[in-house]
């Protein structure tokens, strides 16, 4: 019989009507299934998304040397050495390439060069002679003529002897060479009767459609070392020339040679091709497309430094979602079992009628198929929709999510059903012991934990082969392991607590820790969710707090003020040029010079036996320590340099643990042509200003060397401090002292000359950024803000799980406190009461095995190869600290949240007059 208007009911089959009564234990399930597999989906989706731009931001800032596939030949290992043959085998060899290569490349050129390498050039005007001339080549390359437009003359058809060539207009214009200049270029190698030379015309000047276009990489204007490096720097480019002009200066000049060069589209790679493309570079590098080519590319290196910094971060990425999946997990646990213990009088009533635990778990399978694997299903569709690539385990991790939620209400059932005793009993007041099966599991999820931590720190946590599931869990099983040592732990400070409570006259804290020290709702399951969760949220905090400071101390290291020039040695007054200019409160001068020799000392103080040679750096150490102090870098220099005062004798030195190994306690340098005796000081691992890596440096002070006034030290780089720094000055002022010391060494104006080296200036804020911007950056955050948001998120469901199970209790209870007198604001004390030992506990727990697992896993999570090369030490960010309490806060205000809806559907004023039990 059903009732009126419930026909439609009653015609649904009975697993849809039974799902449509506990839809809200169904709906929360579903719920945390659609999250798991949107977790599952999208979020390899969106790590592969991420991984991918990042190979392809880094592959595209690559210069070309490094990125193009380049195939180098001189054409004397050639049987035909014709351009237009070599053109002709461009596509040829490309096809030859192992796979994926032929595929992925997406632009190739043929050229052929003579020079610059053993050829010069002479003319009758400037500036084809003098002691410093242009570096000058002629190069044909097919294709080029289509992507310029000629703004002068014509393209060159070369007849006879004389060859015709084209220049740029941005090299015409700097160099000094218009149309119809003529000049000799002449081979530099053999003897000095046989070296032949050809006559070369200026015909045209181009300019290019797209001047960024990779067609004019290898025929940009740019600068080559004078052949006195004293001189400065000269000009250097490649003039076009066509097919028969080059193999005219070929068989003429020589110093020819042919070039097939790739590259390899960026659109088409990602993090998947990475290894398939190092196979392939290997293999062609072994096995060119035909004799004699010489592969150079840097692009398998690059490749495989990308790739070791992904494997870190995929590894970092696996243990986050271990932790998120996890707490999902525990979370479904404890949805299901609030489901089947608000269904344990049905099934004991179906058990008493003769039902078998089959019987009720197949029941409670047909109401779940109704539910759970749709829910599942919009979770998986829902994750296909986010970018990216899918994970090629995807299916399997759905399908898992499927089976897991669907099965998890029927097999609780079946096995509570297995336990059940149809005695009733008040569980909350009878303390049971642990079985032995339990302790022994605990024992060995403990061990488990214990062998991970020491297999880690011996494999790491990225293998080549891929992400060890075993070796990923590791931090889930020591935030488990956590859990259960606490849950052993916190009865006994509980019921000592609950004693000092009760002598108190408030009744409220004592019924609270009561229930709290008898297992409500500190339990193993909302335990075990929150301390995961909260490992999961503080590991992965740590480890971004980590990184930031480590990259703050590199940016220390290196650049060791506010900013830093860099330059080619000048003259002694840009240091007050640059004191003076708006902005700059202090500057300190250094002379920083590379590979000097290491001499033993002599007696009579000149330099004996060879010990090798060092990085020379001369700090003025009073203005070194202003600046550093001035711009927050917190590093005391030792007394040695920051005495004042000259030293006619040994001077003493900060040395690196090599330098100080080679030299013992005394040696000999040379700082710019002059040598200087001196004593180890200090011995140090770093020093500020110089480069993390640097492993052989002697650091001498600059006011205490004997410096003579006719030689004095030049500095070559500037440390400045101050706010608002004009870069563009800075750079303007540096180049000119740079301009005036090679002018006054070559005894020339110093408009007409040009420094060896330009300049450079690295602000403190530019280099911590350039940090950041390695391609795996992106993928980084994404699974630090993952870590983070994921675990808050599921700490709090998991507290207002914790409140759902011990909803009805807590009801019954204070329905008959509140005929005694208790008011709703005690109704609610008593809930912080019950909850802020569960959530102590897990706080405690979870954050330090959050703050441990950094220093526990060690090298294992790699993360040196996000810091620049600096060992990061496990930091601790103080808005953590903040943030952990805050998160209390807000997990008790939900929790009284949500006993306040439960208390308004339960009714609770009428449940003992109606004599309800639950």
């Amino acid at each position: 019989m059903t009732e009126r208007g419930g026909g439609f009911s009653a015609r649904l089959p009975g697993p849809v009507r039974r799902a449509r009564v506990f839809a809200g234990y169904l709906g929360l399930l579903g719920l945390l299934g659609l999250v798991a597999a949107l977790l599952v989906t999208g979020a390899p989706r969106l790590a592969n998304e991420f991984a991918d731009d990042g190979l392809r931001h880094d592959a595209a800032a690559l210069p070309y040397q490094v990125r193009d596939l380049s195939y180098v030949v001189r054409p004397d290992s050639l049987d035909n050495p014709d351009a237009a043959t070599g053109a002709a085998a461009l596509d040829p060899y490309r096809k030859k390439l192992p796979a994926p290569l032929p595929t992925l490349i997406d632009q190739q050129w043929f050229a052929a060069q003579v020079g610059p390498e053993a050829v010069s050039v002479s003319g009758d005007k400037r500036p084809l002679n003098g002691s410093c001339r242009p570096v000058l080549s002629l190069r044909t390359q097919p294709g080029a003529e289509r992507e310029a437009r000629m703004v002068q003359g014509r393209w060159p058809a070369s007849k006879g002897d004389t060859v015709e060539a084209a220049i740029s207009s941005e090299a015409s214009s700097v160099i000094g060479l218009p149309v119809d200049t003529v000049f000799r270029m002449l081979g530099t190698t053999g003897a000095a009767d046989s070296r032949g030379w050809v006559t070369v015309r200026i015909v045209g000047v181009y300019e290019p459609v797209d001047p960024t276009a990779p067609t004019w990489d290898a025929i940009r204007l740019g600068e080559a070392v004078c052949p006195n490096p004293d001189d400065g720097l000269t000009d250097k480019t490649s003039l076009l020339t066509d097919v028969a002009g080059l193999n005219t200066a070929g068989a003429q000049v020589g110093a020819l040679t042919f070039e097939w060069r790739y590259r390899v589209g960026t659109e088409q790679l990602t993090s998947s091709t990475i290894a398939p493309l190092m196979t392939a570079i290997a293999a062609t590098r072994r096995t060119p497309p035909e004799a004699g080519l010489v592969l150079t590319t840097g692009l398998d290196s690059s490749l495989a430094r990308f790739d070791a910094q992904l494997r870190a971060v995929q590894a970092l990425l696996a243990v986050v979602q271990a932790g998120i999946l996890a707490t999902l997990l525990g979370l479904v646990t404890l949805a299901a079992g609030l489901a089947v213990e608000r269904r344990r009088e049905e099934f004991t009533l179906l058990r008493a009628r003769g039902a078998t635990i089959s019987e009720i778990g197949a029941r409670s399978l047909r109401e779940a198929i109704v539910v759970l694997p749709v829910a599942v299903l919009a979770g998986w569709l829902l994750g296909t929709l986010l970018p990216g690539r899918p994970a090629g385990a995807e299916p399997l991790g759905v399908a898992l999510v499927v089976v897991g939620t669907t099965l998890a209400i029927p097999l609780l059932a079946m096995v509570r059903q297995r336990r059940t005793t149809f005695i009733s009993q008040r569980r909350d007041l009878v303390r049971h012991r642990s079985s032995i099966r339990r302790l022994t599991a605990e024992l060995l999820l403990l061990l488990l934990a214990v062998l991970g931590v020491v297999l880690l720190q011996r494999r790491g946590l990225s293998q080549t082969s891929g992400v060890d599931p075993y070796l990923v869990s590791v931090p889930v099983l020591l935030a488990v392991g956590a859990a259960l040592i606490a849950l052993r732990l916190v009865p006994w400070p509980l019921r000592q607590i609950g004693r000092l409570a009760a002598r108190a006259r408030a009744a409220v804290p004592f019924i609270g820790l009561a229930r709290a020290g008898r297992g409500a709702p500190v339990t193993v399951g909302p335990l075990a969710v929150l301390v995961i969760a909260i490992a999961t949220g503080v590991f992965t905090s740590v480890v971004t707090s980590t990184i930031a400071e480590t990259r703050d101390r590199v940016s220390d290291q290196e650049v060791a003020a506010d900013a830093r020039v860099t330059s080619s040695y000048t003259s002694v007054a840009t240091t007050e040029r640059i004191a003076g200019l708006p902005g700059v409160t202090s500057v300190s001068p250094l002379a920083v010079g590379v590979g000097e020799p290491l001499l033993s000392r002599t007696p009579t103080g000149i330099g004996g036996r060879n010990l090798g040679q060092a990085q020379i750096v001369v700090v003025d150490g009073p203005t070194f320590a202003r600046v550093l102090a001035e711009s927050g870098v917190e590093y005391t220099l030792p007394a040695a340099l920051t005495r004042s005062g000259r030293i006619d004798g040994p001077v003493p030195a900060v040395v690196s643990p090599e330098v100080a190994e080679a030299v013992g306690t005394e040696a000999v340098t040379e700082v710019q042509g002059r040598r200087y005796q001196f004593t180890v000081g200090t011995v140090a691992a770093r020093f500020p200003g110089l480069d993390v890596n640097a492993r052989r440096f002697v650091v001498l002070p600059w006011q205490a060397l004997p410096i003579p006034d006719f030689q004095p030290i030049a500095p070559n780089q500037f440390l400045v401090a101050g706010k608002n720094l004009p870069l563009d000055a800075l750079r303007d002022t540096a180049t000119a002292g740079a301009r005036e010391y090679v002018a006054k060494i070559l005894g020339k104006p110093a408009d007409s000359v040009r420094p060896q080296s330009p300049t450079v200036v690295t602000t403190w804020q530019a280099h911590r950024q350039a940090l950041e911007q390695s391609g795996v950056n992106r993928l980084l955050s994404f699974t630090f803000s993952t870590g983070v948001a994921g675990a808050t998120t599921l700490a709090l469901l998991a507290v207002g799980f914790a409140v759902l199970a011990e909803a009805p209790g807590r009801g019954r209870m204070l329905s008959r406190l509140r005929t005694m007198g208790l008011s709703g604001g005690q109704g609610r004390g008593l809930l912080v009461y019950e909850l802020v030992p569960l959530l102590g506990v897990a706080v405690v727990a979870g954050g330090l095995v959050g703050v441990a697992l950094p220093r526990l896993l060690g090298p294992a999570l790699g993360l040196s190869g996000f810091t620049g090369g600096i060992p990061a030490q496990t930091h601790l960010d103080p808005y953590l600290i903040l943030g952990v309490p805050v998160l209390v806060l807000v997990a008790l205000a939900a929790a009284l949240g949500i006993e306040n809806v439960i208390n308004r559907r339960m009714r609770l004023g009428e449940v003992l007059r109606l004599g309800e039990e639950s």
